[in-house]
């Protein structure tokens, strides 16, 4: 498998990505019901975490994984000040809702120790099923391992926890929507898996 570092050039085809891996995703279906609305969210948090070296794409967008580096954010504060009015164009009155998610994302993150944190990992649905984002994600952490850093994610599909439990990850934190109507695991993998 092919894998490069991805550029700002590659904001829009990695936005294309995401937007259709993450199309049935249970959680962030019940956030954006449309895909104009994850699509604007995902643009934003991809094109600010292509300032850091720490996107990778698989062949030609067939899958990618996108990571934030120890000590990084996923978003500066003027991207920050950006997610309200953008969640406000697209959700409208549920944006209250998708802010509190957010924030229950930011409040399970863990940050006693530096760590890679896997914002995103997808793949394009005509490669599904041929094991290259887990390919990918394997690679990843060997990187990680070779640089002794753990890494940290966040499962939006109880369906993929399993997989990533496969490759060292393990649970160490839950939360759910404002609603209780969909879950999130945090999973940590130490140095090694």
């Amino acid at each position: 498998m092919e894998l490069r570092q991805a550029q700002p050039a590659d904001l829009e085809p990695l936005t294309r990505l995401f937007t259709e891996a993450f199309g049935a995703d249970p959680l962030w279906r019940w956030a954006f019901p449309d895909d104009d609305g994850l699509e604007a969210m995902w643009r934003l948090y991809i094109g600010s975490a292509l300032r850091y070296p720490a996107t990778w794409i698989a062949g030609d967008f067939a899958a990618a994984s996108l990571w934030i580096p120890p000590g990084g954010q996923e978003l500066t504060p003027e991207e920050e000040e950006r997610v309200e009015p953008l969640l406000e164009g697209h959700v409208g009155p549920r944006t209250p809702d998708v802010l509190e998610l957010l924030d229950r994302f930011d409040g399970s993150h863990p940050r006693a120790e530096p760590h890679y944190y896997l914002s995103l990992l997808g793949t394009a649905t005509a490669h599904r099923g041929r094991g290259l984002g887990m390919a990918l994600l394997r690679e990843n952490l060997r990187r990680m391992d070779d640089e002794g850093v753990p890494a940290y994610l966040e499962s939006s599909n109880p369906a993929n926890d399993e997989r990533y439990a496969g490759v060292g990850f393990r649970g160490v934190s839950r939360f759910t929507t404002p609603d209780d109507a969909r879950a999130v695991t945090g999973m940590w993998r130490a140095v090694g898996g």
